[in-house]
């Protein structure tokens, strides 16, 4: 099954734009998945288990670097990349 999410993340720290790039730089590691980032969010599309996984690590390692973070996920089942 394949899955889209929107994300927006909110470091609650002044300097919040060095970890919003570590974040999406991480994701782009990734080869399995598509990563897509314009200036208000980032779009991840893939397979649901390997995504959502992805996510699990990546979110759990942005709260324990950096603390008090904010995510703000949307859900969509399918790929509705630009691609597909």
């Amino acid at each position: 099954m394949q899955l889209s999410v929107e994300i927006s993340k909110y470091p609650l720290h002044a300097d919040y734009i060095p970890f919003i790039k570590d974040f999406i730089e991480r994701l782009n590691q990734h080869s399995e998945l598509k990563v897509l980032t314009n200036t208000m969010s980032t779009q991840v599309f893939g397979d649901y288990d390997v995504l959502m996984n992805t996510l699990s690590v990546e979110m759990k390692r942005s709260f324990e670097q950096y603390g008090k973070i904010v995510f703000v996920c949307k859900f969509i089942s399918g790929d509705l990349s630009p691609q597909s």
